[in-house]
């Protein structure tokens, strides 16, 4: 009681709540002027509004008669803006600068706070503001300067040119057509600043009529910030009690919550997550994580979480990938969903994604234009899927982005064996849909690829310097064999073979030497040979039936191909006595040509079954170990080689291995 004695009521005031301007009412600031110095009495000459964004325009006129204002600068800014000829769409038509234009801003966007009061006659009259703006002066008109200037350069750099040279001007158009956008990519358009300003410049100006402080219809519009009903009628909103009263006259602040960020997608709140059924947690972790350790799984979702039912939900939204769980390409592209890059369906995307995963099941690297050769998809696609799942070495490729985890293999070998299985359905369809050559997945019994070991550049040079080393020893040992057998095999009794000189005189002495003394070629079967050569090669391997180069001979000479060859051999060796293998496949060549499509020599003939067939229709094969060598064919009577006789003989056809002469000659048979 003492207190409220020591502070008594003065005066009681009645409050009145107006609401005839509550939509329409805006309190205008101007910080860069001072308060003493008001725009009450400057001349307004245009105003305009834009009511959705809250932005006002105002263009107010300079007193230009003031000996403050330079004229000569008024001129020049004047004559920058509009150029040299006026007309109605000059900013300045005095050609003087006699105006300024004020732009709006936002001081905030919760007005429900402010009002605007009036005192009358012991009663106090609040109206809503509807807006709080501050008008600062703008510098548009300098912007149309500087473009006035760049129009003055164009055309200057353009100079005279003709109407015909710019009609002959032909100018390339690229033509784009756009992609479906993807719900995520509209949103990240609509809030972008380009969008905003677009938005922002539809919608259309309001022009408005100013009327001064002292102006009758200004007077008129103020009345309207009394109270119209003060008989309590219309105030029923304030007839309230106390308590209601001030939570009207000041409601709790709303600004902070509206203003608060929006976490983003990535970022999940534990306390939120762990309301959730188990089966939707693994999912919403995996969908957030991508790659994930099976006992970091188990630690997000805390300690009393069975482990079989987490192992049970994670197999029907993941993937095992070298010990770890990877999110399966179905959570992250849904059926109706398409890439933001290139707009391709969600099939096309997991079906990428899937080969990605299991080509990480096989090594800890992959390289992405491999992937994006195989999958046919784009770059920017490709590199999504590998930074869900790996991370980028220089000079190396992408590695998987976890390590091997061989505990939960070696602890859980039942699961990884289905997973073992459902990998090897994946690739059956991978190598179904892009026609990979047939892989076989790592013979292990988790399925799973071991930890790599990582080899440096210079170590794996060296390892090839070694092991080229080690081979070119092997392939010189063998050189030499072969050389001593093909020594042995071709230097016989009774033949001997002519090298052609490689200049032109070697080869006129060569004439004369072989007109002059011809040496014999014996082209007996057994005579020659003292048993060592069976059809020209050496007895061991013509038992065995090889060829000389290794090579077996064709399983059967009843088949199709066997006899078509033989019959082709056999006919172009009454043509042509002597030839060199090269010339019998280029005829061979020449043959197929004119074959109709579908015969079965285009089943493939190799030259080792051309070679076997050329020797098995009774030729021999003369390995002459110089570059150019000269046969011929004689004809005559078959004769044994037990019963000599005068005359030429018919000898077999040889096959010569290597490349004839410019020279032709002849070989006389005793």
């Amino acid at each position: 009681m003492a207190n409220e004695e020591d502070d008594p009521v003065v005066q009681e005031i009645d409050v009145y709540l107006a609401k005839s301007l509550a939509e329409k009412l805006y309190l205008f600031q101007y910080p860069v002027r001072p308060a003493s110095m008001t725009y009450d009495d400057i001349p307004h000459l245009s105003a305009k509004i834009k009511p959705k964004q809250q932005k006002v325009e105002l263009e107010m006129a300079i007193d230009t008669l003031n000996p403050n204002y330079c004229r000569s600068k008024g001129e020049q800014i004047a004559l920058n803006v509009d150029g040299a000829c006026a007309d109605e769409t000059s900013t300045y038509s005095s050609k003087l600068m006699d105006k300024q234009t004020f732009c709006s801003s936002q001081t905030t966007s919760n007005t429900s706070r402010y009002a605007a009061a009036l005192y009358r006659q012991g009663e106090l009259h609040l109206t809503p503001l509807h807006g709080i703006l501050q008008l600062r002066p703008s510098f548009s008109y300098l912007d149309k300067a500087d473009a006035k200037h760049r129009e003055r350069e164009a055309a200057n750099e353009a100079g005279d040119s003709s109407q015909d040279e710019a009609e002959e001007d032909v100018k390339q158009i690229t033509v784009r057509f756009s992609r479906p956008e993807s719900e995520q990519a509209r949103q990240r358009r609509v809030q972008s600043y380009e969008f905003l300003q677009k938005k922002h410049a539809e919608e259309p100006w309001v022009h408005l009529h100013y009327y001064g402080l002292r102006d009758s219809r200004s007077e008129h519009e103020r009345q309207y910030l009394l109270c119209q009903g003060s008989s309590g009628v219309e105030n029923t909103e304030l007839v309230k009690s106390p308590s209601e009263y001030l939570m009207m006259l000041m409601p709790p602040s709303q600004e902070q919550e509206k203003d608060k960020p929006v976490a983003p997608s990535n970022v999940l709140s534990m306390a939120q997550l762990r309301t959730l059924p188990l089966a939707d947690q693994i999912k919403i972790l995996m969908k957030n994580v991508k790659v994930m350790p099976f006992a970091n799984l188990m630690s997000l979702l805390g300690p009393f979480i069975d482990s079989v039912a987490v192992l049970r939900g994670i197999q029907k939204v993941a993937m095992l990938v070298q010990g770890n769980w990877v999110v399966k390409s179905d959570i992250l592209y849904p059926k109706d969903s398409s890439s933001p890059h290139s707009g391709v369906p969600a099939e096309v995307l997991c079906r990428g994604r899937d080969f990605v995963m299991w080509k990480f099941t096989q090594s800890r690297w992959v390289v992405r234009k491999e992937v994006a050769t195989v999958t046919k998809l784009s770059a920017e696609d490709v590199k999504d899927f590998l930074e869900h799942m790996a991370v980028v070495r220089i000079n190396k490729g992408w590695e998987f982005i976890l390590p091997y985890d061989g505990e939960f293999i070696k602890k859980h070998p039942d699961v990884v064996q289905r997973q073992h299985m459902l990998w090897t359905g994946i690739q059956a369809k991978l190598e179904k849909v892009y026609n990979l050559v047939k892989e076989t997945m790592p013979k292990k019994p988790d399925g799973q690829s071991g930890p790599a070991v990582l080899v440096s550049g210079d170590q794996r040079v060296q390892v090839a310097k070694s092991k080229a080393q080690q081979n070119h020893a092997l392939l010189e040992r063998e050189l030499q064999r072969r050389k001593e057998q093909i020594r042995a095999s071709t230097v016989l009794p009774g033949v001997r073979i002519k090298e052609e000189p490689m200049s032109e005189e070697g080869e006129e002495e060569e004439e004369r030497e072989v007109e002059e003394d011809e040496e014999p070629m014996d082209t007996s079967p057994s005579r020659g040979l003292h048993n060592r050569l069976a059809n020209g090669l050496p007895a061991g391997r013509a038992a065995g039936g090889d060829s000389f180069n290794g090579h077996p001979p064709p399983g059967c000479a009843s088949t199709p191909v066997a006899r078509e060859l033989r019959a082709f051999v056999e006919a172009t060796f009454q043509r042509q006595f002597v030839l060199t293998l090269s010339e019998l496949k280029r005829l061979f060549n020449l043959h197929l040509a004119s074959l109709p499509p579908g015969h079965t020599l285009f089943s493939g003939i190799s030259d080792r079954m051309l070679q076997d067939t050329v020797l098995a229709a009774g030729c021999k094969q003369i390995l002459v170990p110089v570059s150019r060598v000269c046969a011929c064919w004689t004809g005559g009577q078959t004769r044994p080689p037990s019963a000599p006789q005068e005359g030429s003989w018919q000898a077999a056809p040889f096959l010569v291995e290597g490349s004839c002469g410019k020279r032709s000659g002849h070989s006389r048979v005793a």
